[in-house]
């Protein structure tokens, strides 16, 4: 009988963990593993980004991996299994698609989302939970990074109408928080020039939700694009022999910009 690789991948896990394992993984817990989880995540959007499909599929994996390690320590203290996580999605994604394991009839993926809040919140009534947050943007989670948690609330607030039409109001935004940056920059006081910069960060978001981009990922691809341009200074400084602390800031502007110029 052939096994299925699922089945092999958790079996390593289990002896990972197990007596004689691996002593980093064997002391490895829910909390410690939470940075590696995050990454892995951000690391598989970033190849989906890229199409590239190998090593996709190599981020995946990871992903994957995050969620054996996690059901693997929650069995050893009797909490869960990997066959109750995979039992649990399956049951929950039947639930929430009537339209297609059901008789039910939607007109668009927004009909879609809105029956899916709608079957979470009758769900969270079953097991005698409240049926939402008190407030709009409790629902949001504290532990996202700000840049996606920025988004998911504007989001939200975007729902019920508070939101500009169009990409007009954002952008006339961002100007007026650089010009609050500037005036909290000559009046000298940090704490008001932080918030002043963090109205700032919110204010791009803003643009780049209305213009359908992800913040998260827009930053990911900026900072890519620098160390490939800062990596060419690097290289090109090398070449001619000049340590980079010798090089003058006009020297090396020229040699990003050439930088640049060879990306396209």
């Amino acid at each position: 009988m052939t096994r299925h690789p699922f089945d092999e991948l958790v079996e390593v896990m289990v002896r990972l963990r197990g007596p004689g394992g691996c002593p980093w993984d064997r002391e490895q817990t829910h909390r410690s593993l939470r940075p590696y989880l995050i990454e892995e995540a951000y690391e598989a959007a970033e190849a989906a980004q890229a199409g590239d499909d190998r090593h996709l599929a190599e981020e995946l994996g990871d992903v994957l991996l995050q969620v054996v390690f996690h059901a693997q320590i929650a069995r050893e203290r009797g909490a869960f299994s990997i066959e109750d996580v995979v039992r649990r999605l399956t049951e929950k994604l039947v639930r929430r698609h009537p339209h297609v394991f059901g008789d039910v009839r939607v007109a668009g993926a927004g009909e879609v989302v809105r029956n899916w809040e709608a079957i979470k919140a009758a769900e969270a009534a079953a097991r005698g939970e409240s049926p939402g947050p008190r407030r709009l943007l409790e629902g949001v989670g504290k532990g996202q990074p700000a840049l996606t948690r920025a988004r998911k609330v504007q989001e939200k607030a975007a729902e019920v109408g508070f939101d500009w039409k169009d990409i007009t109001g954002p952008l006339a935004k961002v100007s007026e928080e650089v010009a609050e940056i500037e005036r909290a920059r000559l009046r000298g006081g940090p704490e008001e020039i932080e918030a002043e910069v963090g109205d700032l960060l919110f204010a791009a978001v803003n643009v780049a939700r209305k213009l359908g981009v992800d913040p998260e990922l827009a930053l990911s691809g900026a900072i890519r694009r620098f160390e490939r341009r800062f990596a060419y200074i690097e290289d090109r400084a090398a070449a001619s022999g000049k340590a980079l602390r010798e090089m003058s800031l006009e020297e090396m502007d020229t040699l990003w910009e050439e930088g640049k110029r060879a990306e396209k």
